[in-house]
């Protein structure tokens, strides 16, 4: 699998620990950092927005996103066709994500959570898979509220 990570300069430090996570899952077989290159202030759309069209175009990359407290970047996110972000400040909401809403992008806020809470989440995230059966449906109704 591939993750694409990307974040703000607020969520640059926690970013930073997620890539180092991602190098010792041995299901994560490429890392694709779209992150900035010092803590200067950024905008986090231009970043949420780069990481989406990874995950849009390559139906098998995980996004996992990270700003100060997540929803800036869960709110960019949703807004992309295809993407289905989850801001998740524990393991329940990172398994429930995945097992029922099939999510593909994972949010992270850096103020709201630790290193550990967010090595955690990261590895629940990307190692549930998707239950489908009544879900699928669920899913196809959210994807045509916006066509």
């Amino acid at each position: 699998m591939t993750c694409v990570v990307g974040c703000d300069h607020a969520g640059l430090k926690l970013a930073y620990e997620v890539i180092n996570v991602l190098s010792n899952i041995n299901s994560v077989d490429k890392i694709i950092e779209i992150i900035p290159q010092s803590d200067t202030k950024v905008d986090y759309p231009d970043f949420a927005a780069l990481v989406c069209k990874e995950v849009v175009n390559n139906e098998d990359y995980f996004g996992i996103l990270i700003c100060g407290s997540g929803i800036g970047m869960s709110i960019c996110a949703n807004k992309f066709h295809g993407v289905r972000a989850a801001l998740c400040v524990n393991e329940y909401m990172a398994r429930y994500s995945r097992l029922h809403n099939d999510a593909n992008v994972l949010c992270l806020g850096e103020r709201l959570i630790g290193f550990g809470v967010a090595k955690d989440i990261v590895e629940v995230f990307l190692n549930t898979k998707f239950e489908g059966g009544r879900h699928k449906l669920r899913i196809s109704k959210i994807d045509s509220i916006l066509r």
